[in-house]
């Protein structure tokens, strides 16, 4: 039988999916994607938190939605996307490699050469669905320091068990882990 956990974000209520990471540790699955209504509020809750930036990067794909309409909702002209593979139209980039808590094997990200330039001591805010472990957002915070960015901030929907504890972080709720009952654990 599947199991849920019920949220209220940004006034949407959702139920979380629990997916195991282990026989003894489940994880709320959120997704971001397709759900322009979470989306859209959540995205002005988060405007109204952080500090004044020039710039907001996300990684590919989970917090594209949100990295989007944050720079909708304030006017920006541009916004960037660390990508999971070279593109053609990227025939320079810096790469990191990320091993992110929700993907089974290791992967790089990419941002283009032109898109560092731009970032250039500029402010960045970095931008995400969920802060778990920090693997990704260390792996964006490489790409900007790399690119001679500056960063102004860290923000996502929800930070999940320990990231919840990081006094670094902007974010709208916090997400605990489950035991295998799919009772919250912290």
């Amino acid at each position: 039988m599947e199991k849920y956990y019920r949220m209220n974000i940004a006034g949407c209520e959702r139920d979380l999916p629990l997916c195991p990471l282990s026989p003894e540790l489940y994880i709320g699955a959120f997704i971001i994607v397709g759900d322009p209504e979470l989306t859209e509020k959540s995205a002005k809750a988060l405007l109204s938190r952080v500090p004044d930036y020039d710039y907001i990067i996300t990684a590919e794909t989970k917090g594209i939605p949100l990295a989007h309409e944050m720079a909708r909702q304030r006017g920006d002209k541009k916004y960037f996307v660390a990508r999971k593979s070279p593109k053609l139209y990227m025939p320079k980039t810096l790469e990191v490699t990320v091993n992110s808590i929700t993907t089974a094997k290791e992967q790089k990200l990419y941002l283009d050469m032109s898109d560092a330039e731009l970032m250039k001591g500029k402010r960045v805010l970095i931008v995400d669905d969920v802060i778990s472990t920090g693997e990704s957002l260390k792996a964006l915070e490489t790409l900007v320091n790399e690119a001679g960015g500056n960063i102004c901030g860290r923000v996502a929907i929800l930070a999940e068990g320990e990231a919840s504890l990081r006094d670094d972080l902007i974010f709208l709720e916090k997400l605990p882990l489950f035991n295998k009952d799919g009772e919250p654990i912290d």
